[in-house]
């Protein structure tokens, strides 16, 4: 702890206002832990296109909690909230004050947070324009997209490089997503809705689900854009305290607690974890508009979600 530094001597690492892509997570995780070294980090899995997935953990108490977010490509934005949330976590447990009303030097003892920012680096690469186009990964991108014409590219890219969404890979309900999504037209490599050739064929998928299994998460926020809703349960498996937690994450976010919509009701983060753990797990849809959201929406999705995040960590 650096007690004699002063708030104006810390510089801003995290910047929220251009789009944000791989390396650049990258570089600010160097940053990040340079001026913090309390934080830890590590790589939790790597991608398709062989780019190492890092995590960042906040705090060593024995409770454990994850947080991840950029499972979809075009939701890069959920990568700019979590870094900016560790960030400034650090500054007030260097300074020793509270975010909303809760003392991070408290809970940093309480809790251990793991924070995977970016679970699809190479579907973000696409969306911000981080891609060679004169590249034979390029090149993939195309070939796939050129498929579903409807869908605007990159924009309109959730996949990852295989064209398989990342968030329709998990054992829960998996058959189910895969027929609603056939049905819907995606039953090839798309640049969102195909749910692979089975669970967890996805490293990125396969990364997150061996990283829950190697910890005891007692809760579970799985971060994407867009429509200010939260959702909470899985079919009828209502995790204990997880209405509750909903209603108190709703209630600080202005968003809405709802039931996910049937069609995309399968094969999800979230589902997988509330069925096998029988545990609050919280998917937040930040922000409000298309995807991707502009970094123009950044300061009010913040606002809206600082009291979540740091809620999720205090809740006993």
């Amino acid at each position: 702890m650096q007690e004699n530094r002063q708030e104006s001597d810390l510089i801003e690492i995290v910047p929220t206002n251009q789009k944000y892509y791989y390396n650049l997570m990258k570089q600010n995780i160097r940053e990040l832990k340079r001026a913090y070294p309390f934080l830890e980090t590590k790589v939790a899995g790597y991608s398709v296109l062989g780019k190492d997935i890092p995590y960042i953990k906040i705090g060593n108490g024995e409770k454990e909690l994850l947080y991840h977010g950029s499972i979809h490509a075009n939701e890069w934005i959920t990568s700019v909230l979590l870094m900016k949330f560790i960030e400034n976590f650090c500054k007030a447990y260097i300074f020793n004050q509270n975010l909303q009303e809760y003392s991070v030097r408290e809970l940093f003892e309480r809790v251990s947070l793991y924070i995977i920012p970016m679970v699809n680096p190479d579907g973000v690469d696409l969306v911000t324009g981080n891609v060679d186009d004169k590249s034979s990964i390029y090149q993939n991108y195309v070939d796939i997209a050129y498929q579903f014409p409807t869908i605007p590219f990159p924009d309109g890219w959730k996949a990852n490089f295989n064209g398989v969404d990342l968030n329709l890979q998990f054992p829960a309900g998996w058959q189910n997503a895969k027929k609603i999504k056939f049905e819907q037209g995606f039953d090839s490599p798309a640049p969102r809705d195909f749910v692979g050739a089975g669970p967890l064929t996805q490293p990125e998928a396969l990364m997150l689900y061996d990283f829950t299994l190697t910890h005891n998460f007692a809760l579970t926020i799985s971060y994407h854009t867009q429509g200010k809703e939260i959702y909470w349960d899985f079919q009828n498996i209502n995790p204990p305290r997880g209405y509750e937690i909903g209603q108190k994450f709703a209630k600080l976010s202005g968003y809405r607690l709802e039931e996910v919509p049937y069609n995309s009701s399968f094969a999800g983060y979230k589902d997988w974890f509330i069925q096998d753990y029988y545990r609050p797990g919280y998917t937040v849809e930040a922000g409000e508009g298309e995807n991707p959201l502009p970094i123009s929406q950044f300061e009010q999705i913040y606002q809206e979600n600082e009291g979540i995040l740091i809620c999720g960590m205090a809740i006993s």
